[in-house]
C-alpha cells in the first residue's frame, strides 16, 4: 500500500494549525470579501481518510463557518469528495501544492489552487484562481502562519 508520509513529502509539511487572511478579488483588483481563517491539516493514523482538513473562517460582522475535507490518498495525489465538492492535489515541486475544484452542481466553475510553504514550514501563501466557463472571474489571497 502507498504511503501518503513518504509519497507526499511537501503535503505532509502543512500538518498542524494555521491561522491567516482570507482576500478575494475581482478581475480589476477590488476586495470583495476578507475574512480570517483557521485551518487544521492532520494525517490521521489507521483511519478511513489518511487525510483530514477542517477550515473554519470568520468575518468582521461574526459571521462564521466551518467546513470538512477528508481525503483518500492514491497516485500520489490527495482525493477530495465532500457533499459540497470535490478536489485533488498533487505535489509540483519541494513546496509547493496543486489543488484542482470543482463545486457539486456548478458545472461550469472550477478552482485552481497554488499553495506554497516556506523552507522552515511556518508559513504558507496560497492562491486560488476561480474560473466561470474557462474564463478567470475573481482570485483569493491568502496568508498564512503556522500556529500549531
Amino acid at each position: 500500500m502507498s504511503n501518503i508520509r513518504e509519497e507526499m513529502p511537501v503535503l505532509v509539511r502543512h500538518e498542524g494549525d494555521w491561522k491567516g487572511t482570507y482576500t478575494i478579488v475581482d478581475n480589476e483588483g477590488n476586495i470583495i470579501d476578507k475574512h480570517s481563517s483557521h485551518l487544521t491539516c492532520q494525517f490521521p493514523e489507521n483511519r478511513e481518510y489518511p487525510y483530514f482538513q477542517t477550515n473554519r473562517y470568520e468575518w468582521a460582522d461574526g459571521k462564521k463557518e466551518e467546513h470538512q475535507f477528508p481525503g483518500i490518498y492514491r497516485d500520489k495525489k490527495i482525493w477530495i469528495d465532500t457533499e459540497r465538492l470535490d478536489a485533488y492535489g498533487w505535489e509540483i515541486d519541494n513546496s509547493t501544492i496543486i489543488l484542482w475544484i470543482t463545486y457539486k452542481g456548478m458545472a461550469d466553475f472550477y478552482i485552481y489552487e497554488m499553495s506554497n510553504i516556506s523552507p522552515d514550514n511556518n508559513h504558507r501563501a496560497r492562491t486560488l484562481h476561480w474560473f466561470q466557463n474557462d474564463i478567470i472571474v475573481k482570485r483569493t489571497i491568502v496568508k498564512e502562519e503556522r500556529v500549531g
